[in-house]
C-alpha cells in the first residue's frame, strides 16, 4: 500500500506541474492587462509597473523565476491588483473560509447523499425509490447559481438568524454550505444508489438473505462497504471541489473564499493570484484522491493486490 500511494503521489506532483506550466500560459493570454483601470495610464508608467513585477522578461523567464520563487522561497509572488498584498497572505485568509464551507457542505452531503442513496436501493422499483431519485435528479438538474438565490429568499427571510451576504457570525455558514451539501448529495445518493443495487443482487446477499439475517445487518453489515465503493471515489474530486471551486456560491453570498477571489483574479486579470489559486487546488485535488485510494483499498482489500 507504501508503494503504492507513494507512486500515485509522484504521478500528482508531475499532474501539479503540467496544470501549473498550462495555467501560467494561459492566463498570459487573457485578453487585457491588470495595471488598466478606470483610467488609462502613460506608457512609461505602464513600462515601470511591467519591470517592477518582471512582465518586461521573456515569458520563459517569467516561468522560470515563478519556479525558482516557489520551490526555493515559498514565494507566490504579489498580488498585481492589491498593492502590497503577496498572493500567500490572501490564500492564508481565504483557505480557511473555503475549508470550513468544504467541510461542512461535505458533511451535509455525506449525511443526506448516502442514506438517501441506501433507502433507494432497498425500496428498489418501489414508490420511495422513484420518490427519492426524482428528488435526486432535480438536485443535479438545478444549478447551485438558481438554488443559493432561492435558498436567500426563502430561509433567509424567513428563518432569523441566518445571513444572506457576509461573513460575520457562524450562522453565515450555514445557506452556502446547505446549497454546497445537497447538490453534492444529489449525485452521492445516486452513485450511493447504484452500487448498493449491484450488491443486493449479488449471491452472498442472497445467501445470507436465505439464512435468516435481518434488514439492518444486511445492509449495514453485509452489502455497505461494498456498495459505498463509487460513492467514495467521488468523494475525493467533490470535496476539493467544494473548498475551491465554489466560486459561484461564494459570489452569490458574498462569502470572501478561495471562489470569490478566483473570479476577482479572473476578471481583473491578476495573474500571480489565478497561478496561486489553481496550484492550491491541483495540491488539494492529489491529496484528496491519494486519500481516496487509501479508504478504497481497506473498503475492497483486492484493490491491494490489483496494483
Amino acid at each position: 500500500m507504501a508503494g503504492l500511494l507513494l507512486r500515485r503521489l509522484g504521478q500528482g506532483v508531475l499532474v501539479i506541474a503540467v496544470l501549473q506550466t498550462l495555467t501560467f500560459f494561459l492566463v498570459r493570454q487573457l485578453p487585457g492587462n491588470p495595471f488598466l483601470g478606470e483610467r488609462k495610464l502613460p506608457e512609461h508608467i505602464m513600462a515601470q509597473l511591467n519591470a517592477l513585477y518582471g512582465l518586461d522578461q521573456s515569458v520563459w523567464v517569467q516561468y522560470a523565476n515563478y519556479w525558482k520563487g516557489i520551490l526555493l522561497h515559498g514565494d507566490f509572488g504579489p498580488s498585481l491588483v492589491q498593492e502590497g498584498v503577496q498572493v500567500s497572505e490572501i490564500i492564508a485568509q481565504a483557505f480557511p473560509v473555503s475549508l470550513l464551507l468544504g467541510v461542512l457542505g461535505m458533511l451535509i452531503a455525506v449525511l443526506v447523499g448516502i442514506p438517501a442513496g441506501m433507502l433507494a436501493a432497498w425500496w428498489r422499483n418501489r414508490w420511495p425509490d422513484a420518490l427519492l431519485m426524482l428528488a435526486a435528479m432535480a438536485g443535479i438538474c438545478i444549478p447551485a447559481f438558481v438554488l443559493a438565490p432561492v435558498f436567500g429568499l426563502t430561509l433567509g427571510q424567513w428563518v432569523p438568524g441566518l445571513s444572506v451576504a457576509g461573513w460575520d457570525d457562524a450562522l453565515c455558514a450555514v445557506l452556502p454550505a446547505l446549497t454546497l451539501g445537497l447538490v453534492n448529495a444529489a449525485y452521492l445518493a445516486r452513485l450511493t444508489r447504484g452500487g448498493m443495487v449491484e450488491v443486493l443482487g449479488s449471491d452472498f446477499i442472497r445467501t445470507a438473505r436465505a439464512k435468516g439475517c435481518s434488514a439492518p445487518r444486511l445492509l449495514f453489515v453485509h452489502a455497505l462497504r461494498s456498495g459505498l465503493l463509487p460513492a467514495v471515489s467521488y468523494l475525493g474530486p467533490a470535496f476539493a471541489g467544494l473548498i475551491t471551486g465554489s466560486f459561484v456560491v461564494e459570489t452569490c453570498f458574498q462569502v470572501p473564499g478561495m471562489g470569490l477571489h478566483f473570479v476577482n483574479a479572473t476578471t481583473t486579470r491578476d495573474y500571480f493570484l489565478l497561478q496561486g489559486l489553481v496550484l492550491c487546488y491541483g495540491v488539494l485535488i492529489v491529496l484528496a484522491n491519494a486519500a481516496v485510494d487509501v479508504v478504497l483499498m481497506w473498503l475492497n482489500p483486492r484493490l491491494r493486490t490489483a496494483q
